[in-house]
């Protein structure tokens, strides 16, 4: 199942904090990603858009969204059960949208029009959203909104310069109001806390200051009409139209004289300038906690200023990138700011207070090339085309350190088998190691002459390091400890496609575009041990984890598996069928005929080699059964129509007698400017106003822990995990393996039999239960007594029990008890067991961290405290009285 994307966590749309202000809410593409800032974890939720999403409406009471995507298609999500409820289409593109205050209306812009529509309440309802009026007024197309603090009325801003505000009832003295006053497009407006008066902020970095000559508590409620009038009316209107409109109000911008009498009046108390630094700085996005009267405002160079309103003085003046900040949000508390950069896919939390990062984190600039999982899975390390080596924390999705050393793209990344070097390839020339202990490049191999590096591999002991050259078609070897080269391999006539070392012997796999694979043994003189010839050119190689099979695949679309001891071919995949191409909006022939000479470009074998994952120029990742040698799976990376390459078929409606309207290219070029056309560009031209990515699976990696797979594509690098949810798995199951019966067995202190009882059943709450229940003392007589058969499956389950249970220590117990004891036994199931012992380190190695660190924190505060109390002249702990070290004591424990 999919359980996260990593490696973006920002695209476009706006930024929403969660109703406690310590939870962020940002689009990601077609999905959206929860950043619990708090507990420094984030998750990617299980639903997506069918496009990327441009605009996030969140409840008040933070469990309803409304995410709406490119076309208008709306999802109601619950937040509280990450589902959707509901589906709705606007059938235009929406602009914005906002919840009022109490929670029971809601307002979406579109084209020039504001509609008010009844906000999903808690009874289930066959249609959710029920349109309640339509607003006219405006002559261009709206950007923002804002409510009232008592969701009586509402602002709306738009293209023509124009601030409208609306009556969300019908009031006798404000039905609408239209304020100019500015000479740009406006960003955005706000009401002043419980009140009428208004700001409202242009693109060209002007603040109006509105003030309104009645309260809120001053609007009267409109008299009601003949009801029988209205709904003749209503139905005439509903014959004409395709769809209902609901109550209209139509505005007009210069009323009469007589229609303003005895209505609220606005006047213009200020206008005020922010500092403009250069005639490109326009200003961007703007966001105003109300409450401590705060206002932060985004410019299109990346500085942002902090003003105090409604007297206008500057905070803060701040850069925190070059590029235009896209949005801005403020927490309830007004403490953090969160702002997004979509053209680096930055996302920052500023705690503006004490002039701290809270968040800062930052994607691949180009599409991810390839990844590496560490050998414990707890780290993945990403290269991308932007020359960045970012390593990710998988547990808390959060990238921690990025190495910027290389000048060009890197095109291959790997762990070393300690886990603490980083090993990466790039079309620079060089092949880098970085150390994760201090974060530093502290190795950089070069060959004598200039080679792009195409691909890298690196042996099990981490001490000879290969990479392969797409120029001069030559394998460079070189020593970890000393830094030299080795040896330079060469034997192949085309470029080096894919390198692979043997994970139990020191033999290197290297594929080319010659059609071969050569093998060679790095301890006897580097010589060619075995040429394999194929049939087409081969793309990439891969060992089996026992190191006793070879896969190779080609770009005629064939796997091929070796015995390479005896240098015979054991089976083959016909897999490009699978691949499933989906067609360009500008190609020429359909997907079924482009299919035909696509081919997989990656590899990867499961962690109890039993599967083989493939992926390449496609949205598919496909699982083959080696052994039956048939498809088990296939994974739909994204379901995001914002890709191209996506939709297997032309779509009808875009095809004109001219030909497909992605031809047309239209616009002037919008809010970022024209890119200027290079010669040579394959990937599309960026020059194009309308420009959309292919969608790509650049590589596939599964988890040493067999637990999981991860994937690097076009959306960026997407995690799927074994599903954890309820299946009735059991596990030679007996008629009399109950419940009841196991509870009974437990209460007679049988405790291994229960436990037997409990794996045979497998439920993993009534394992939990009994495992638990076993005294810490009898820990030892239970595993001594337990049958071989149910220790591996009591080592996944304690693997497993360690990332979600409190219990340390007892588990540490029950591990390391059954590890003693059943070690020798173990060991000849080594290479089976190897993912459930590499998930027990994982989870072991997590605890370790955090509890170390924790102990760390605590060492350096009572040393703090020792210090400062002999600097005022106090005893030492050792010669003070009882009382004293008592009292010493408790400081330390209210330390911890």
């Amino acid at each position: 199942q999919f359980s996260g994307l990593l490696g973006t966590v920002y695209r476009r749309g706006n930024l929403s904090f969660t109703r406690d202000g310590n939870s962020l809410l940002s689009p990601v593409g077609n999905r959206i990603s929860l950043f619990d800032l708090k507990n420094n974890k984030s998750e990617t939720l299980p639903l997506a858009t069918r496009l990327n999403i441009v605009c996030v409406g969140l409840s008040p009471d933070g469990r309803l969204a409304i995410l709406i995507d490119e076309e208008g298609a709306a999802l109601l999500v619950s937040l509280i059960g990450k589902c959707v409820i509901h589906e709705f289409y606007f059938h235009k593109p929406v602009h914005s949208v906002s919840f009022s205050p109490d929670g029971k209306k809601f307002v979406v812009t579109k084209d020039n029009l504001a509609y008010l529509y009844h906000a999903p309440g808690k009874k289930r309802e066959f249609n959710a959203f029920v349109l309640d009026k339509t607003y006219y007024g405006p002559y261009d197309e709206t950007t923002c909104i804002d409510w009232t603090d008592d969701s009586k009325c509402f602002a709306v801003g738009s293209k023509d310069m124009s601030t409208w505000v609306f009556g969300a009832e019908r009031w006798a003295n404000l039905i609408y109001y239209s304020l100019g006053g500015h000479k740009d497009v406006i960003v955005a407006c706000f009401f002043e806390e419980n009140s009428l008066d208004l700001y409202t902020i242009s693109q060209d970095a002007a603040l109006c200051v509105w003030q309104c000559d009645t309260e809120l508590d001053g609007l009267k409620p409109m008299p009601p009409k003949d009801a029988a009038k209205e709904e003749e009316a209503e139905e005439d209107d509903e014959e004409l139209l395709e769809e209902p409109k609901g109550e209209e109000i139509h505005g007009k911008a210069d009323p009469s004289e007589q229609e303003t009498r005895n209505k609220v009046k606005y006047s213009r108390v200020a206008k005020y300038f922010f500092n403009k630094e250069g005639d490109f700085n326009n200003l961007t996005a703007a966001a105003y906690h109300k409450k401590t009267h705060l206002l932060v405002t985004g410019f299109a160079s990346g500085i942002f200023h902090l003003h105090e309103l409604p007297d206008f003085n500057l905070i803060h003046s701040l850069s925190i990138s070059d590029q235009r900040i896209a949005s801005i949000s403020i927490n309830c508390t007004g403490d953090w700011i969160a702002f997004g950069c979509s053209g680096l896919g930055q996302l920052l939390v500023w705690e503006w207070q004490s002039e701290s990062y809270v968040l800062k984190q930052q994607g691949h600039f180009n599409s991810m090339v390839s990844l590496a999982y560490s050998p414990d899975g707890q780290y993945i390390v990403t290269g991308g085309e932007d020359g960045k080596v970012k390593v990710w924390n998988t547990s808390s999705s959060f990238c921690f350190v990025t190495f910027t050393e290389h000048n060009s793209g890197v095109t291959a990344v790997t762990f070393t088998s300690t886990g603490y070097v980083v090993l990466s390839a790039s079309l620079d020339g060089t092949v880098r190691a970085f150390d994760l202990h201090r974060y530093r490049n502290f190795r950089t191999f070069t060959s004598p002459r200039p080679s792009q590096f195409s691909c890298l591999a690196v042996d099990s002991s981490g001490e000879i390091v290969a990479a392969g050259s797409q120029d001069s078609f030559e394998i460079f070897i070189w020593s970890m400890q000393s830094g030299r080269l080795l040896d330079v391999l060469a034997g192949h006539e085309g470029p080096i496609s894919s390198l692979s070392f043997n994970p139990m012997k020191c033999v290197l796999a290297s594929a080319s575009w010659d059609k071969t694979v050569k093998l060679w043994d790095m301890l006897d003189s580097w010589r060619t041990k075995e040429t394999f010839i194929m049939n087409s050119d081969v793309l990439v190689v891969a060992f089996r984890p026992d190191g006793k099979e070879l896969a190779v695949a080609a770009l005629n679309g064939q796997i091929t598996f070796w015995d390479h001891e005896n240098a015979v071919q054991t089976g083959s995949i016909e897999g490009r069928h699978d691949l499933q191409m989906g067609r360009k909006e500008l190609d020429k022939i359909t997907a079924k005929q482009a299919a035909k000479g696509k081919s997989f470009t990656t590899l990867c074998y499961s962690a109890d080699g039993q599967c083989i994952l493939a992926g390449g120029l496609s949205k598919f990742v496909c699982i083959y059964n080696i052994k039956e040698q048939i498809l088990m799976k296939k994974f739909e990376i994204s379901c995001n129509y914002s890709l191209d390459a996506m939709e297997e078929y032309l779509d009808r409606r875009k095809m004109t007698e001219f030909g497909s309207m992605a031809l047309i290219d239209d616009g002037g070029g919008g809010d970022e400017g024209v890119a200027i056309p290079l010669p040579g560009v394959k990937r599309g031209d960026m020059s194009y106003r309308h420009f959309k990515p292919e969608i790509r699976v650049t590589c596939v990696r599964f988890c040493p822990t067999g637990r999981s797979w991860a994937a690097t594509s076009t959306e960026g690098l997407l995690l799927y995990s074994l599903d954890s949810g309820l299946i009735f798995d059991p596990f030679e199951l007996d008629i009399d393996v109950t419940p009841s019966n196991i509870h009974k067995t437990l209460s007679q202190k049988e405790y291994t039999v229960a436990i037997v009882m409990a794996f045979k059943l497998n439920e993993k709450k009534l394992i939990q239960e009994v495992m638990e229940a076993v005294p810490s003392s009898e820990v030892d007589v239970v595993c001594s007594s337990l049958p071989d058969l149910y220790v591996e499956k009591l080592l996944e389950f304690l693997a497993s029990a360690f990332e979600t249970s409190c219990h340390l220590e007892f588990y540490l117990i029950w591990t390391h008890k059954l590890l003693m004891l059943h070690g020798h036994k173990l060991k000849t199931r080594s290479v089976k067991l190897l993912p459930v012992i590499q998930f027990l380190q994982k989870s072991i190695q997590r605890h370790f961290e955090d509890v170390s660190k924790l102990c760390e924190w605590n060492i350096y505060n009572i040393k703090y405290a020792l210090a400062i109390s002999q600097q005022r002249g106090m005893k030492r702990p050792a010669e003070e009285a009882p009382g004293d070290e008592e009292e010493l004591d408790s400081d330390s424990d209210y330390l911890m």
